[in-house]
């Protein structure tokens, strides 16, 4: 099943089983989030395109220590009233491909991933 979200704002934060970790590393705005559920292989594979950080960090996601760590991704649907309902959450995220950078002329900085996850609440 496909799931689209567009204009999303998403929070990163690093998996620590244990000791959850209560303070994001990053939050960017997308231009569009898509996931697709591969049921049969039990994943998630999404698609970040056009994100640009609000807050913190995220070329970390390009090193190799930032490619072997997983990550936790929550955002809101704002097409849901609710807040209780519209949470939405990636668990077991790992980025094994390079976080892309485009530089426009202005120097403003624009991000493609590509990354999958283990476990979703997308409903």
């Amino acid at each position: 099943m496909n799931y689209v979200w567009n204009k999303p704002v998403l929070t990163f934060y690093r998996e620590r089983f244990g000791k959850p970790e209560k303070d994001a590393f990053a939050v960017v705005q997308a231009q569009k989030l898509k996931v697709l559920a591969k049921e049969d292989e039990h994943k998630f594979v999404c698609s970040l395109q056009d994100f640009f950080p609000l807050m913190g960090d995220i070329d970390c996601l390009s090193t190799p220590e930032g490619k072997s760590d997983k990550y936790v991704v929550c955002w809101f649907d704002t097409k849901v009233d609710d807040f209780k309902e519209a949470f939405r959450r990636l668990t077991g995220v790992s980025f094994s491909e390079d976080v892309n950078c485009v530089l426009d002329p202005r120097g403003k900085r624009t991000y493609n991933a590509d990354f999958v996850a283990k476990h979703a609440k997308l409903e």
